[in-house]
């Protein structure tokens, strides 16, 4: 049952504490989130993995029991190398990616997040003056 709405007179209180309230069910749900999905990422590559050295065994199985083992090209062989060495290359250059990409948002975000505490401030210096000029008495 939901909670009955306590009586608060102040829209600003009941704005900052309803703020509260949901960003920290978000702070105590993002870990549960990132642990899902770190999950979830390991069980699609685990899949993949199953996948591919099964693919692998039923094809060499295949080939030994029907006795149709060729000989393989030296290039073929070093192509394939090739390849993997290529795909690690690139998976390693995407993760470097993605990690500076993460380090350049979180300077991006502080950087926000102090632009924004000096501009409430200002803000706050700019309306106590003119809150000092309006409560100043014209002299008669």
């Amino acid at each position: 049952m939901k909670e009955p709405t306590p009586k608060i007179d102040d829209v600003f209180t009941l704005s900052q504490k309803n703020i509260r309230r949901f960003f920290n069910e978000i702070e105590k749900t993002s870990p549960k989130i990132n642990q899902s999905l770190t999950k979830l990422q390991q069980n699609y590559i685990q899949a993949w993995k199953t996948l591919i050295n099964s693919a692998i065994s039923l094809e060499q199985e295949y080939v030994t029991k029907s006795g149709f083992m060729i000989d393989v090209p030296e290039s073929v062989l070093q192509t394939i190398h090739d390849l993997t060495e290529a795909s690690v290359q690139a998976y390693l250059q995407q993760n470097k990616l993605t990690i500076n990409s993460a380090e350049a948002s979180k300077q991006v975000f502080s950087m926000f997040n102090e632009n924004t505490q000096s501009f409430t401030r200002l803000n706050e210096e700019i309306m106590g003056y003119l809150m000092s000029v309006f409560e100043q008495k014209p002299k008669t």
